[in-house]
């Protein structure tokens, strides 16, 4: 039922709304919150990070896509083109003789490359029992 009020001629209802139990519930919820947010933990990923490996590899292996999706293999300063069914066998051919760790592949790819093609060759790599692979990637400027 509406308060009504009564001033002079007649009687008016109030049209106005009761804030008092918004406010309350407001309040409270406050008040909750404020008691479980330190109650609270974030949590942490731990990120890998730039230059972490204990040891620096003996010999760096590059793979090199092209925009055409060709493949390079670059060994110091030796470059050969090849397919991609050949690019295992002459990474494990490199990389024989050298202690597991002590060589590390790279893969370096143009911006245009289908990401597809990347990991065709990441896979290629890893099934044949290529122990450390990376990304090549460029910093912004």
């Amino acid at each position: 039922m509406p308060a009504t009020m009564s001033r002079g001629r007649g009687r008016r209802t109030i049209s106005e709304i009761n804030m008092v139990p918004f406010i309350d519930v407001m309040l409270v919820l406050l008040i909750i919150f404020m008691v479980t947010a330190p109650l609270i933990t974030p949590s942490m990923i731990d990120l890998p990070s730039v230059g972490k490996a204990n040891k620096q590899p003996d010999q760096i292996v590059q793979v090199v896509i092209g925009k055409d999706e060709s493949l390079e293999l670059k060994i110091g300063d030796k470059t050969t083109r090849l397919p991609l069914k050949d690019v295992a066998a002459s990474v494990n051919q490199a990389q024989a003789g050298k202690p597991a760790g002590a060589s590390a592949v790279v893969i370096s790819a143009d911006r245009g490359v289908k990401y597809e093609t990347v990991v065709k060759v990441m896979d290629t790599l890893q099934r044949a029992g290529v122990q450390r692979v990376g990304l090549s990637v460029q910093l912004a400027k």
